[in-house]
């Protein structure tokens, strides 16, 4: 009654509103509208009604892309589907052949949409010979949900004639499997289960006890580990096999006007496939579609590219390729809205990365990305990588990118930037400042944490973070205002651990990019710092000259706030081209504008300073200086600059006639030098000891060769310097104290040519002079 009432009343109502609509209508058209403005706009409504009736139908006319490989029979049919256009995948097909005539339970496995349903029917129907008793096919996905234990059984009891599950009950199952276990006992019969997505729908009946039939299941890797079957994975098919998918879906389509190159014969057909991911469904459509609007497979490309290639920041266009792959792609519409979601912004990151990171990407919390990347790796979309670190499978990289630059917009993709840049930057900043307090080669083993070691953290996020400071051409030029910050601060960070492991290319490679960036044009001190590394870089590099071009660029570009540290680098670097005043007034400006907080910046300022006067001859100055600098070194813990101050003190000490002084020094640097990874200091330690030696007692030359020996073993292992031509002096020095001529003028000639060659003139005439001196003794 209560029903009846309400379809009355509402009946009454659409009267009443149907009549007072006409009614305004036509009062406004007597009012306001003339016969012909009332014709014209009756006229364009029909016309609009009929055009829409001809568009849908002709969108009904179209044949639909051949993404379905399977021809579905109909409900309870006792038949196998077939396989529309089977390509490829033959060795997989003769591997599920062979087990099935060996084993009474057999699963293809692999990730969602990559051929498993294709591969197991097209098995079954080359042995439909082997069954003469039935072949029966069943989907157990409904609508795209799949099906529970009792529907299954349910459906299976359909097509046997056997007794349904009364319920959803463990003993109702059990006893509906067993009938269907005893309708197939002794026939020859094949069970087709399709798209077998849990454990669970086919569980009751496993494991199979017919003699004679088969099951055959296809299904993901969910399925791994079922007791009783026998499971075959299948993955993407190959480069050769996409290809070929893609013309067979293109010969389907209807003929373009516009006939293009042979797809098995056109290179970029197998670039894009690639991009594609080789997902078959994916590849099909993208197939069909080409060759049904002609589009040039050129074109395709380029569009596919650029919508991969161009950097997140920058809008661009979503060509209709790029849509249709993210369309098509039906493994990744299953996940979840979140893990679809960290798919994408995963895509940002170039390398694997360690889960703390991808949780400062995604902006959630550490445990909820633990469970989104167990789920994207079950579904074989991320893999694992050493050290606890994930990344995209390299085969669906660019996919993953199609899928961000379509779903997600400008603004979230530069924020999940900004927080992939941010979280990196403060922990490279963290683990750069303690490089020098832990002083240990690269190569150490150490026994601390990953994450308290900084080589050991560098070293493992060494490819990302190279990635991420050294973005593509032209993109640092458009990096967004909300990431630069972070991103020079990542630079600097990552700067300062390539300077300390001696990774010179990559460290310019990093700074000519910060060049490069619109920060470096506004702000003077960034560029400043820029040049400052390149001036440091080349000094590395035995390149005074270099060095001091762009230590000047620093110093004229960082502004007094960051000029002492340019000007103390412009100071050593004018101190090796030899200009000593001009050394000693940079240094001395540098100690000047130093911030009284910066004690290991005036202790470098004092080393520099040091060298300088120990140059210029001014033993007691160079003495105040290196004292000081020791001192502050080892007060704020830093064993490299302790064991430099040392090592220039050795030559003060000789000189002022102070041997003991000189011994105790360069016995103490040699003990520093034992815990810091710095060859080329410890060359000049040994170099220092080596002379003072020769030249205060005689009587030591034998130590003094060895320790000679060791320093000419670490000079050789780079390029030749003059440290190098001085080391083969003193070692001919201390050939000839021993009496071993022949060595003295061995070494003595060698040191002559290296100092030719590294444009050293006042060793080249030392080592000139003791050559005529030795073959004037030999003469008299």
């Amino acid at each position: 009654m209560l029903i009846a009432i309400g379809g009355v009343v509402s009946g009454v109502l659409a009267n009443v509103v149907s009549n007072l609509a006409s009614n305004l209508l036509s009062e406004l058209a007597a009012s306001v509208l003339g016969p012909t403005s009332i014709a014209l706009a009756v006229g364009g409504i029909v016309g609009f009604v009929v055009y829409e009736v001809r568009r849908r139908r002709a969108e009904r006319d179209v044949d639909p892309e051949p993404t379905d490989v399977l021809t579905t029979p109909a409900a309870g049919a006792p038949n196998l589907p077939y396989t529309a256009e089977f390509t490829g995948r033959g060795e997989h097909v003769e591997a599920v052949l062979k087990l099935l005539s060996e084993e009474h339970a057999v699963a293809v496995l692999g990730r969602r949409a990559v051929g498993t349903s294709a591969c197991a029917v097209q098995a079954a129907n080359l042995c439909r010979e082997d069954f003469p008793d039935g072949q029966y096919y069943l989907d157990l996905r409904r609508h795209g949900r799949p099906r529970s234990a009792q529907q299954v059984l349910t459906a299976l009891a359909r097509i046997l004639g056997t007794t349904p599950p009364a319920s959803g009950r463990p003993d109702a199952l059990v006893a509906a499997a067993d009938a269907v276990r005893g309708q197939l006992d002794g026939r020859r019969i094949l069970l087709v289960l399709d798209n077998v997505d849990r454990p669970d729908q086919v569980r009751p009946l496993l494991p199979p006890t017919a003699r004679t039939c088969r099951l055959l299941l296809a299904g993901g890797p969910a399925l791994v580990g079922l007791k009783g079957v026998v499971a075959h994975w299948i993955a993407e098919p190959g480069t050769s096999e996409a290809v070929e998918l893609f013309a067979a879906a293109g010969g389907a389509a209807p003929a373009a006007r516009v006939r293009r190159a042979d797809p098995r014969t056109d290179p970029a057909v197998r670039d894009i496939v690639d991009l594609c991911g080789r997902q078959p469904r994916t590849v099909r459509a993208l197939g069909y579609r080409t060759a049904q609007h002609g589009w040039r497979h050129s074109d395709v490309l380029d569009a596919l590219r650029r919508a991969v290639h161009t950097p997140p920041h920058q809008r661009l266009a979503v060509s209709p390729a790029a849509r249709l792959i993210t369309e098509r792609d039906t493994a990744y519409r299953t996940l979840s809205r979140e893990a679809r979601r960290l798919y994408r912004v995963m895509s940002l990151i170039p390398a694997p990365v360690d889960r703390p990171t991808i949780a400062a990407l995604a902006g959630r919390h550490p445990e909820r990305v633990t469970a989104l990347l167990d789920q994207l790796a079950a579904a074989a979309f991320v893999v694992g990588a050493p050290g606890d670190r994930y990344e995209i499978r390299p085969l669906l990289a660019d996919s993953a990118r199609l899928h961000l630059r379509d779903a997600d917009p400008v603004r979230a993709r530069v924020a999940a930037q900004a927080r992939l840049t941010r979280h990196l930057a403060g922990r490279a900043e963290r683990h750069a400042a303690n490089l020098a307090v832990l002083g240990a080669p690269p190569d150490r083993e150490w026994s601390l944490p990953l994450d308290d070691d900084p080589y050991g953290w560098f070293d493992l996020h060494q490819e990302l973070l190279l990635a991420v400071v050294r973005v593509p051409a032209g993109a640092a030029e458009t990096l967004p205002r909300r990431v630069r910050r972070w991103w020079f601060r990542l630079a600097v960070a990552l700067c300062g651990w390539l300077a300390y492991a001696e990774r010179l290319d990559e460290w310019e490679q990093v700074c000519r990019t910060v060049l490069a960036t619109p920060t470096a044009d506004d702000r003077p001190e960034i560029a400043g710092w820029a040049h400052n590394e390149l001036g440091v870089l080349r000094r590395r590099r035995h390149d005074p000259h270099g060095a001091a071009a762009a230590l000047t660029l620093a110093v004229n570009e960082r502004g007094r706030g960051g000029t002492a540290q340019a000007r103390m680098n412009l100071g050593l670097a004018l101190l090796d081209l030899g200009q000593l005043d001009d050394a000693v007034e940079h240094l001395e400006m540098s100690r000047r504008h130093r911030s009284g907080a910066d004690r290991a910046g005036h202790a470098l300022t004092e080393l520099g300073l040091g060298a300088a006067q120990l140059a210029r001859g001014e033993l007691d100055s160079a003495h105040h200086h290196l004292v000081r600098a020791a001192n502050t070194f080892r007060s704020v813990g830093d064993a490299r600059g302790y064991a430099a101050a040392l090592t220039n003190l050795v030559l003060v000490h000789a000189g002022l006639g102070e041997h003991l002084d000189a011994a105790q020094a360069w016995r103490a640097a040699l003990r520093e030098y034992e815990s810091v990874n710095d060859p080329t200091s410890r060359a000049t330690a040994l170099l220092n000891a080596g002379a003072t030696l020769l030249t205060s007692t005689p009587g030591q030359a034998r130590v003094a060769y060895d320790l000679l020996t060791e320093s000419r073993r670490l000079r050789e292992e780079t390029r030749p310097t003059a440290g190098l031509a001085r080391t083969l002096l003193y070692l001919g020095d201390a050939c000839a104290a021993l009496g071993e001529h022949a060595d003295a003028r061995r070494h003595w000639a060698d040191a002559a040519t290296v100092a030719e060659e590294v444009g050293d003139d006042q060793a080249l005439a030392a080592a000139d002079a003791r050559l005529e001196d030795d073959a004037t003794d030999r003469v008299t």
